[in-house]
C-alpha cells in the first residue's frame, strides 16, 4: 500500500461478503475492508471513502450518495443486492422451471429503482423445453420487457451489445445459469458451476457473494447469489402502483382517492382487468403484494 494508512481513499465496492468488501481503488489496488460501527448498508456497485489500515486492509467510512439500491427484503431485514446499475438481467431458463413469481417480483423491485430489465432465456438450445419457456413468459413480452433467448453454454452473443457501456447486474434463481453465463462472458472469471439438483428440481447455490466483473473500461457486470424468494416488504403502496407499468394510464381515476383497487366500487383498475385492458394476474399480483405488505 503505497498511501498512508491516515489517507482517505475513494473506491469502488467490487465485492461483498457479508460484513466483509473487496474495495477497488483508483490505482487498481483493492482492499478486504469492514464498514466502520455496526451499522451495516452497503453493497456491491457502491463508491465508498476508506480509510487504509493494514496488511490490504481498510475501513469503510462512508457510502457517497448512489443513483439506485436493488433490493429484496422482508419483515425481518433488507438484503441489499446492488448499487448503481443501469439495468438489470433478469436470467430464467428453459429448464429447471422457472418461478414466474420471483421474476415479476424481481421486475417490480427493478421498476421502483428506476433500473432498466432485460429477460435472459438460457438453455435455448433445449429446443424441447423452449416453447414451454416461451409460452410462460408471453405475457411479459407482449408488454414491452426485453426478451434474449441465450445458449451459456454455447451462444451469449445476443446478449453482447445490451451490456455494452453499462453496469449491469445478473440476477435469478439458482439453476438457471447464472454462473456458466458469467464464465462465458468472462474467460478465467472462474466461476464456480455445479450440477443441477434432480431431487429438488433446483439448482444448488453455487454463488454466495455479489461479485463486480469488468467486461472493458466502460461496461460492469455484476453476479448476484442465486435466489429462492424476493420479499418487497421494503416497497408501500404508491410504489407498487408505479411499479407495473401499464396501470398507469388508469391510476388517479378511481372513484375513490384512497382506492386499494380490491372491493372498493368504481375502481378502475379492476375494470381494466374486466375488459382486459390489463392482466388479471397482474392485478392479483398487486393486491396480493399490498396484502403481504400490510398495505
Amino acid at each position: 500500500m503505497n498511501a498512508p494508512s491516515s489517507a482517505r481513499l475513494s473506491g469502488l465496492v467490487v465485492a461483498a461478503y457479508g460484513r466483509q468488501y473487496r474495495v477497488r481503488l483508483a490505482d487498481g489496488e483493492e482492499l478486504l475492508c469492514l464498514p466502520r460501527g455496526k451499522k451495516n448498508e452497503v453493497a456491491c456497485g457502491d463508491l465508498v471513502h476508506v480509510r487504509a489500515t493494514e496488511n490490504g486492509r481498510g475501513v469503510i467510512e462512508q457510502t457517497k450518495a448512489r443513483r439506485n439500491l436493488l433490493c429484496r427484503s422482508n419483515t425481518l431485514r433488507e438484503k441489499r443486492i446492488a448499487a448503481n446499475v443501469d439495468q438489470i438481467v433478469l436470467v430464467v431458463a428453459a429448464e429447471p422451471a422457472f418461478s414466474l413469481t420471483l421474476l415479476n417480483r424481481c421486475l417490480i423491485a427493478a421498476k421502483a429503482e428506476g433500473i432498466a430489465p432485460i429477460i435472459a432465456l438460457n438453455k435455448s438450445d433445449l429446443v424441447r423445453k423452449l416453447p414451454l419457456a416461451r409460452q410462460r413468459l408471453a405475457l411479459l413480452a407482449d408488454m414491452g420487457y426485453p426478451l434474449l433467448e441465450i445458449s451459456a453454454t454455447r451462444d451469449v452473443a445476443a446478449l453482447r451489445p445490451h451490456l455494452e457501456g453499462k453496469t449491469s447486474v445478473l440476477v435469478g434463481q439458482s439453476g438457471m445459469g447464472k454462473s456458466t453465463l458469467i464464465n462465458a462472458l468472462i474467460p478465467g472469471a472462474d466461476v464456480a458451476t455445479r450440477e443441477i439438483s434432480t431431487a429438488l428440481a433446483s439448482g444448488k447455490h453455487t454463488t454466495t457473494h455479489a461479485r463486480l466483473y469488468f467486461l472493458n473500461s466502460q461496461s460492469r457486470l455484476i453476479d448476484s447469489p442465486g435466489l429462492q424468494e424476493f420479499g418487497l416488504g421494503h416497497l408501500d403502496f404508491n410504489d407498487l402502483e408505479r411499479a407495473f407499468p401499464e396501470f398507469a394510464p388508469y391510476l388517479g381515476n378511481c372513484r375513490f382517492r384512497d382506492c386499494r383497487h380490491r372491493e372498493e366500487p368504481g375502481c378502475a383498475l379492476k375494470a381494466a382487468a374486466a375488459t382486459g385492458k390489463i392482466a388479471e394476474k397482474r392485478l392479483r399480483l398487486f393486491q396480493t403484494l399490498t396484502l403481504e405488505n400490510h398495505l
